[in-house]
């Protein structure tokens, strides 16, 4: 297998990291057809492919990899771009889609922490069933500083490891 600029790496090695990694994608949590999908991208220099390059290297009808990639739009994995002078689509997985992915987390906790400031305004804070509210809104709290102190940590990290932020986002996958 041949990618963009003239590396050849074996077909079968690249098919054995992809289906793993897209196993323990779905242990952690991921729908079976999204991690394929996110882990072909990711094991892909560019970070791109088409749908039918998706479809011809993982074997999954156009339906399958519409409904991954739909998916991992939702979660900020993969961004859709149409390709320069077609209609066609192409999808990119970027260097920061973790980052991204968590950012994307915590406007959920966020969400989570009003929602439990309700439930232990209207169980009250005294009650056993509010007491567990507001220890479970704590533990949401200190996650959210938690993250955000690392995520300042990972783009200096970051930096110091790959270069400049000005660069492909695609160019180092994973980060």
């Amino acid at each position: 297998m041949a990618e963009p600029g003239g590396t050849v790496r074996d077909p079968e090695a690249v098919s054995r990291f992809v289906e793993h990694f897209a196993a323990q994608l779905v242990e952690a949590g991921l729908p079976r057809m999204p991690a394929r999908v996110f882990a072909a991208l990711l094991a892909s220099d560019t970070g791109v492919m088409t749908s039918a390059e998706l479809g011809e290297r993982l074997r999954i009808s156009p339906a399958a990899v519409s409904g991954a990639v739909r998916y991992l739009a939702r979660q900020h994995m993969v961004s859709r771009e149409r390709e320069p002078g077609s209609r066609r689509e192409r999808y990119r997985v970027h260097g920061d889609q973790w980052y991204e992915a968590l950012t994307n987390r915590e406007a959920v906790i966020r969400r989570w922490e009003g929602a439990l400031r309700d439930g232990i305004a209207s169980l009250g804070g005294d009650t056993p069933a509010g007491r567990r509210l507001a220890e479970t809104l704590a533990f949401f709290e200190f996650v959210e500083k938690e993250v955000e102190a690392m995520m300042e940590r990972w783009h200096g990290h970051r930096q110091k490891l790959f270069g400049g932020a000005g660069e492909d986002p695609g160019s180092a996958p994973g980060l």
